[in-house]
């Protein structure tokens, strides 16, 4: 802007001259005249987020391992879910962490909706299946059915929300952070026969 209006300065004044028959030689004709005109334009960025991403999959068929005479067991893995944090460190407000949470629905047969298995039977073990660099990272702790395991789990199973994975502090380490779970339904040996269907929503949240 200031060439801009610099120049319009310079040809009003030769054009004054040319009105008072002053005999000077035409700017066009010097080489000496011309003005670079130069920009530089940054790439466009996209601000950087936080998502959530599970791989690829057909859900997830429990299948009988572990019973004894206290419980059926059917056991399964979770499928990879990745959470991928493209911000910059300075862009992360102090303080703010995230955190991915499951929790089940109820089991309920495909035959006789009347036959359920409630959510508080399905417990997993989460595992951090990507390198924390920092530590920040990590996997929630074990959960059992509200029949027990053995392992000192807490016998809460997934009726409510229970952490798969999280950071106390989301600026300490951005990046790609990958978890999975091994899953285990426990059952009383008494449970009715059938094929069960149950969701198990994954929620990621973003706090400070």
């Amino acid at each position: 802007m200031k060439i801009t209006r610099t120049t319009q300065v310079l040809a009003a004044s030769v054009l004054g001259l040319a009105l008072a028959g002053l005999a000077t030689p035409a700017l066009a004709d010097d080489p000496g005249s011309g003005i670079d005109v130069s920009v530089t334009i940054e790439p466009t960025t996209t601000p950087g987020q936080i998502s959530m991403t599970v791989a690829d999959n057909d859900g997830v068929s429990l299948q009988e391992n572990g019973s004894d005479a206290t419980a059926r067991q059917f056991v399964g893995t979770l499928p990879t879910v990745t959470v991928t944090d493209t911000r910059r460190p300075e862009d992360i407000p102090a303080g703010e962490f995230w955190a991915v949470v499951g929790q089940s629905s109820q089991f309920v047969a495909a035959d006789d909706p009347a036959k359920t298995i409630g959510p508080e039977y399905l417990g997993w073990k989460p595992r951090l299946l990507s390198e924390s660099t920092t530590g920040a990272v990590a996997a929630g702790e074990p959960v059992s059915s509200v029949i027990g395991d053995g392992t000192g789990a807490p016998e809460v199973g997934l009726e409510g929300q229970e952490l798969l994975v999280s950071t106390a502090n989301s600026a300490d380490e951005i990046g790609t952070s990958q978890v999975n779970a091994d899953l285990a339904l426990r059952t009383s040996t008494d449970v009715a026969a059938g094929e069960y269907h149950s969701t198990l929503t994954l929620s990621l949240f973003n706090q400070s």
